[in-house]
């Protein structure tokens, strides 16, 4: 018979390196100091690291770099995991996931409809925040992403570059959702969408 930190261990490795977990996602294995026992013994053994207070993951090496902090994404993901609440990449952050920015911030912001939270992560800060479901309507959808990243540019920064990258970035079936959520974007906003489905 398995032991928890064996079965523990079976969950880690089925998800692969680079996934991020809380002990919460083991608590249909055992008891919660069972759980936090076996966990200390793996983190102790090399296996998991501890990334923050309750946050661990199975990392990623790199030959030349070493281990590899996981992706905001990641964390985020773990952090709400077992609940049934929705994520959205914000400001900055967006219009990096859209390649509008070459530069991932050290300062990450989704808008949730769960509860607020904010973690550190190494030099990262990644921050949960509650807001109203308008918001959230198009959470999980290309739409929603583009929807953030245009009013982190702000209007008078959307040129034909911008939009052309867009295009780039988004499949026909990203256009087609746009007609859908159009009615969730800011008037001006949801012109450039129409102009980015080729649409008017």
């Amino acid at each position: 018979m398995q032991s928890i930190e064996d079965k523990i261990k079976s969950r880690i490795y089925g998800h692969g390196r680079g996934w991020v977990f809380t002990p919460r996602i083991f608590l249909d294995l055992g008891s919660r100091e069972a759980i936090g026992i076996a966990l200390l013994r793996l983190e102790k053994s090399g296996l998991i690291r501890s990334l923050a207070r309750g946050l661990y993951d199975y990392p990623k090496s790199h030959p030349v770099i070493g281990l590899l902090l996981p992706s905001a994404d990641a964390i985020a993901k773990a952090l709400v995991s077992n609940e049934r609440i929705r994520l959205q990449p914000t400001g900055a952050y967006a219009a990096n996931l859209l390649g509008l920015s070459e530069q991932v911030p050290l300062k990450i912001v989704f808008l949730t409809d769960g509860s607020s939270k904010t973690i550190q992560v190494g030099k990262q800060t990644i921050t949960l925040k509650r807001t109203t479901p308008k918001n959230m309507a198009a959470a999980g959808k290309v739409s929603g992403l583009v929807i953030q990243a245009l009013r982190y540019l702000g209007k008078g920064n959307v040129d034909d570059r911008v939009i052309g990258q867009l295009r780039k970035t988004l499949s026909n079936q990203d256009k087609v959702q746009f007609l859908r959520d159009i009615q969730l974007a800011p008037a001006w906003i949801a012109e450039i969408m129409r102009k980015m489905a080729d649409y008017e």
